[in-house]
């Protein structure tokens, strides 16, 4: 049987179940990638809240595990080979579960590329982006007056919007007419920013009625309802 003492992180949060991928998240739009692909999936899984208000993400456990102590992080007890991986990056992790199961990532070489680059896409525009985006309109940001920046960050908002309202208008999904992990990396952060960050005015929401039809559709799915809300 697979030892977890073997990862420092455990000694912080124990493995109850060590036979199980062992996942450590909060709910924010990067943490529920994982928990939805891992619902959707149906892997056996256990879930460790890292808890940012009293900067777990910081702890030597936590970063030993992620030196660049962002969530999620996996350990799968079965890895490659049989031997325990340890992964942390939320679209690496998409990946690698996709590819382990063989679900939610095309077979074919070129419809599994086509499908990496808009993962990509959302990892190096919508999530950095919106993220922005949010801290200028919703956090501390608000407070400054000079309102370039938060313009700035609308203005690039609305332009990725504009790209995946012009995709969905070829294909049911961002990668092509089968829903993929491009889905649930990207569809998060729009939830994100229409709903906690309440910033549908701010980048003319209204504007997108095919980004709002698919997260309509991206949210009814159990998994996905799950795995906002993972961990509790």
């Amino acid at each position: 049987m697979f030892d977890a003492s073997v990862f420092p992180i455990t000694a912080k949060w124990p493995a109850q179940h060590p036979d199980r991928l062992q996942l450590y998240s909060l709910p924010t739009p990067n943490g529920v990638k994982a928990s939805i692909m891992l619902e959707e999936t149906g892997l056996p899984y256990e879930v460790h809240k890292v808890d940012f208000a009293t900067n777990d993400q910081l702890s030597p456990a936590y970063l030993s595990l992620n030196p660049n102590n962002k969530i999620p992080s996996i350990i799968d007890p079965n890895g490659p080979d049989g031997k325990p991986l340890a992964l942390f990056e939320s679209g690496a992790i998409l990946i690698y579960l996709a590819e382990k199961t063989g679900r939610f990532l095309p077979l074919d070489a070129a419809g599994r590329y086509h499908a990496i680059q808009w993962v990509m896409f959302q990892m190096g525009g919508i999530g950095p982006m919106f993220g922005q985006l949010g801290f200028f309109h919703k956090f501390a940001g608000r407070e400054y007056e000079d309102k370039r920046p938060r313009d700035r960050y609308a203005g690039e908002s609305k332009r990725l919007l504009g790209v995946l309202e012009t995709q969905l208008g070829k294909h049911a999904w961002i990668a092509g007419d089968e829903y993929t992990i491009a889905d649930i990396a990207t569809f998060p952060w729009v939830n994100n920013l229409v709903g906690f960050y309440d910033a549908a005015d701010v980048v003319g929401f209204q504007d997108f009625p095919r980004v709002q039809a698919a997260l309509e559709a991206f949210r009814a799915r159990p998994a996905v309802a799950a795995g906002l809300t993972i961990p509790g």
